[in-house]
């Protein structure tokens, strides 16, 4: 079974979350236990300061992404400056949800920025040396995330452990970036 929307296999992304399971196993205890506990099933939980918008989904049941679900994930992630929606990479998704699940905590992630218009991105750009002029933000690959009730250094460990792509931490300003581009880590 193929996924087209984002050209990964079924047994790929299964292979990924075990190897999540068995790299996150020494730091994060429970991870083998949410694979073999939660069977086939993939939830997300956020919140936006921005808009005030919330969501608790589960957008994935054995072997399949739930179509409605993932539309509500495009526009809850949408560039809430613009209100333009990008069809979201579910691979950073699905790392999102794995890094969650592997903190054990109910808590939802705050959404600091999700897709981001090439208008946005500039405007970022122009104010601060952090932004990326080609940042995955704008391809729907990326999201800046927090937890009040986990630390970056946690936050980021947890997707690391993931290892799906970009880990970035920002310290000073309370957040960790996640994309499914290469893999790679930054930040204090």
């Amino acid at each position: 079974m193929n996924d087209t929307s984002t050209g990964m296999t079924r047994r790929a992304l299964l292979g990924a979350f075990a190897a999540t399971a068995v790299t996150a196993a020494p730091t994060f205890s429970n991870a083998a236990g949410f694979l073999r506990g939660a069977g086939d099933i993939r939830r997300l939980r956020m919140y936006s300061g921005r808009t005030g918008e919330r969501i608790d989904m589960i957008y994935w049941i054995e072997g399949h992404y739930i179509k409605d679900a993932v539309k509500e994930v495009n526009h809850f992630m949408r560039d809430w400056r613009t209100d333009d929606v990008k069809s979201m990479d579910l691979r950073n998704v699905d790392i999102m949800a794995a890094a969650h699940n592997l903190m054990q905590t109910d808590e939802p992630y705050m959404l600091l920025s999700g897709y981001r218009s090439p208008k946005t991105n500039a405007m970022l750009r122009s104010r601060s040396r952090g932004v990326a002029k080609n940042s995955l933000h704008m391809k729907g690959q990326a999201a800046d995330l927090r937890l009040s009730s986990r630390s970056v250094s946690q936050m980021a460990r947890a997707a690391q452990a993931c290892r799906g792509g970009g880990v970035g931490k920002y310290s000073g300003s309370n957040f960790v970036h996640m994309d499914c581009g290469v893999v790679r880590s930054w930040g204090r």
